[in-house]
């Protein structure tokens, strides 16, 4: 069986035909939020209905428990000191797992109004930390806790690590989701998922520009993506774009043009590179963690 639909024949350059597209784990609610821990040969990934962070141990190929409840996390990524951070629905916050595993919260309302939903969160070389803030943990009491928006609208933000300061860069999404930087951070890709519950409203990722005093500029379409919305994303040491979409994941060139597919069976809510040589996808869906080793590299962010 392939799992590979090719758009564009540069794709081919891509796949290893021997590879099969694992299955790790089975069971989950809505996979998320998967993050890398090469020093320890792990995954974490978080399943937000069912308020719980899981780790997949490569050596053993086991899942066990990392932290219940887990005020219903979402994205997850680590700071330039190696530390997890944790973008919480319940909490409507950003945190940061310290060494001992204590939790510090690093953001949790803009001018003193709380914050949406943290949905999913990256840091730069500079150590700013940039969160979409979607509402999908205050829409219901599934994935969080249903609640009245206190914020103007959906927006990205960024902390500046020196200062502590969060300042809205993006204010004109409807629903903020997935973000990556280009390698040399000059670029920044937004989704918006905003069709996930408007057939009319936004299913495409923009592309900004990256000012050096941390503001963002432009925000064209880059691409629109069908079937289903934009969620993660991820971009490899060629610069091509990885997607998490309705029907698997999406490859697209520099250029916005889709190369091909990886067909999962569901929906794919978000992805990361990991294993020994970062040449292994990680894929976090509707029910599974499915992964699959690529001719190719996820840069390293951080």
């Amino acid at each position: 069986m392939s799992y590979f639909e090719t758009q564009d024949k540069t794709f081919s350059d891509y796949i290893i035909p021997v590879c099969d597209l694992e299955i790790l784990a089975d069971g989950l609610a809505w996979g998320e939020g998967p993050v890398w821990f090469g020093d320890n040969r792990a995954l974490l990934f978080s399943d937000i209905p069912k308020d719980r962070m899981l780790k997949w141990d490569e050596t053993s190929g086991q899942v066990s428990l990392f932290r219940s409840p887990s005020n219903f996390a979402n994205g997850n990524t680590r700071d330039r000191e190696g530390r997890l951070l944790t973008c919480e629905h319940g909490g409507r916050r950003v945190t940061r797992t310290e060494y001992d595993g204590s939790i510090t919260v690093l953001a949790d309302n803009f001018q003193g109004r709380r914050l949406n939903s943290p949905n999913d969160v990256v840091v730069t070389s500079d150590g700013a930390i940039w969160f979409t803030d979607p509402p999908y943990g205050i829409l219901t009491d599934y994935e969080g806790h249903k609640a009245e928006s206190e914020l103007d609208g959906c927006h990205v933000f960024r902390l500046d690590p020196i200062t502590g300061d969060l300042a809205i860069v993006a204010d004109d999404f409807v629903k903020p989701n997935g973000l990556a930087f280009s390698a040399d951070e000059t670029a920044l890709f937004v989704a918006d998922s905003g069709r996930s519950h408007d057939q009319d409203a936004p299913h495409h990722i923009r592309k900004f520009q990256v000012n050096r005093n941390g503001t963002l500029s432009g925000g064209a379409i880059f691409t629109e993506i069908d079937p289903g919305v934009p969620d993660g994303l991820r971009i490899d040491e060629r610069g091509n774009l990885w997607v998490a979409a309705g029907d698997g994941v999406h490859c697209y060139g520099q250029d916005g043009r889709l190369l091909g597919k990886i067909l999962t069976g569901e929906v794919v809510a978000n992805l990361c590179f990991g294993g020994a040589k970062r040449n292994r996808l990680f894929i976090t869906g509707k029910s599974k963690l499915q992964s699959v080793y690529l001719n190719t590299i996820g840069i390293q962010r951080p």
